[in-house]
């Protein structure tokens, strides 16, 4: 597996503009490409003349062609609304060059955080499963998708394998991945923890912390992915 912290990019602050607003809470935002994140990074985005003095954590999701779509986030924005942005922040997800199955595994909400992957992955020649139990629209006719409980035949699959589980459903997935750990050992696989980040690795608060054998690390500036061997 290649190491985690393979993909920090430069952080900047910048200006940004909300475009378009869906039903599903993604939005389209427009800012320069230094700026957009790698999958499974993020930004830290303030509206202007906001006065809540927590920012919010965007995800990419897939490309636009002056900026990208962000995962669903629950702000309050609406179309037109200036941001203020800072990042790319943490590490982000990592195929190694020579995965020819890749499998993407919702545990929970939607595949939006994974699916900026699909892409990296059949530029690599590589078979995409997607594992989710919720309705997905709008995938490349080359990848397949399966329901959450096709989980460990997936792994038995795949050589490499993405994962999207928030941070307090991590016991479940513990559960359910101890129960098969020679399966799932033969794959070499990366978890994106969800947890809110208010500093975005500028405080070290505590509030993501998560623990990962016997000490602590922070989701925000540690993560948000981890290799998946050091969570279960």
């Amino acid at each position: 597996m290649p190491p985690k912290h393979v993909n920090i990019s430069p952080m900047k602050i910048d200006k940004g503009t909300i475009k378009e607003i869906f039903l599903d809470g993604s939005a389209r935002i427009d800012c320069p490409p230094e700026l957009i994140p790698a999958p499974g990074q993020y930004l830290l985005a303030h509206a202007h003349a906001s006065d809540s003095p927590i920012a919010d954590p965007l995800f990419f999701s897939h490309s636009a062609p002056t900026g990208f779509f962000s995962a669903p986030t629950s702000t309050a924005w609406m179309p037109g609304t200036a941001l203020a942005l800072r990042g790319p922040l943490g590490h982000g997800f990592t195929i190694p060059a020579s995965a020819r199955k890749v499998a993407l595994i919702v545990f929970d909400e939607s595949p939006a955080r994974l699916r900026g992957l699909i892409s990296l992955a059949i530029k690599q020649n590589a078979e995409v499963a997607l594992l989710c139990d919720s309705q997905v629209d709008d995938l490349p006719e080359l990848v397949e998708i399966q329901p959450l409980q096709a989980m460990l035949d997936i792994f038995r699959w795949a050589d490499y394998a993405a994962l999207n589980v928030a941070r307090e459903n991590l016991n479940q997935l513990r559960e359910k991945i101890g129960e098969q750990k020679q399966v799932t050992a033969r794959c070499e696989a990366q978890v994106l923890i969800r947890t809110q980040m208010p500093c975005g690795a500028l405080a070290e608060c505590g509030v993501c912390a998560v623990r990962i054998h016997h000490h602590w690390e922070m989701v925000c500036k540690d993560g948000p992915v981890f290799e998946l061997k050091e969570i279960v």
